[in-house]
């Protein structure tokens, strides 16, 4: 059983089944105004939490994180319990949601369940520690994918992320100062966090109208 929160317009020609990141929920601050933009641009969002996540919703109490490998299952079983939607499906998430994403996309995509991918904030690196890459499966990665980052994100900076080789089926979009929320400082930047989600749900709107017409 998983639980979803929609967002948007149920009639949308475009969904994006959307993941948490590690630390903060499905409904967290950050989460909620990423979703809101999107779902401004036209996109049906759909959200979903991992088994740990959800735990803290319940007398369990929370759960640390387990690597990213171990919730790919999760993101599947999400797949199926969405079932058919109306027009292309995009998944994607937040830091770790994304980086689970991009690890089961290729085997959606080759079975025409989706159309693409997009990540907000993806985690290339722990924080302070570029030698320990994330990015094997992105080099050959065969779906459609977007990655919308910024600037000075601590996971993979502007600097960084042009160096590691990845598919040509993976666009980068910078949003200028942004940190892992993709947040500016607005007297450094002159963007604020709004300009800079709306941006990035147009892109993402974009996206979707390129790879899947």
């Amino acid at each position: 059983m998983v639980d979803f929160l929609f967002d948007g317009p149920e009639d949308a020609r475009v969904t994006l089944l959307l993941a948490h990141g590690a630390g903060a929920a499905m409904d967290s601050g950050t989460m909620n105004a990423a979703t809101a933009a999107l779902a401004a641009e036209g996109i049906r969002v759909v959200r979903f939490e991992f088994a740990y996540m959800a735990s803290r919703r319940t007398p369990a109490g929370p759960k640390p994180p387990p690597k990213a490998e171990k919730v790919m299952p999760e993101f599947l079983a999400a797949v199926a319990a969405l079932g058919p939607v109306a027009g292309p499906l995009l998944i994607g998430g937040k830091s770790m949601g994304g980086r689970v994403a991009s690890m089961v996309a290729d085997g959606l995509h080759a079975r025409g369940e989706i159309a693409g991918l997009v990540c907000l904030g993806y985690p290339f690196h722990p924080p302070g520690k570029p030698e320990q890459l994330r990015t094997a499966h992105l080099i050959g990665m065969t779906t459609p994918a977007l990655i919308v980052q910024g600037t000075r994100d601590p996971f993979g900076t502007s600097d960084e992320v042009p160096g590691y080789g990845l598919s040509d089926q993976i666009e980068v979009l910078w949003m200028e100062d942004g940190d892992h929320d993709l947040k500016p400082r607005k007297a450094i930047s002159g963007f604020t966090a709004a300009q800079h989600l709306k941006t990035m749900a147009q892109a993402v709107a974009a996206f979707a109208a390129r790879i899947a017409p």
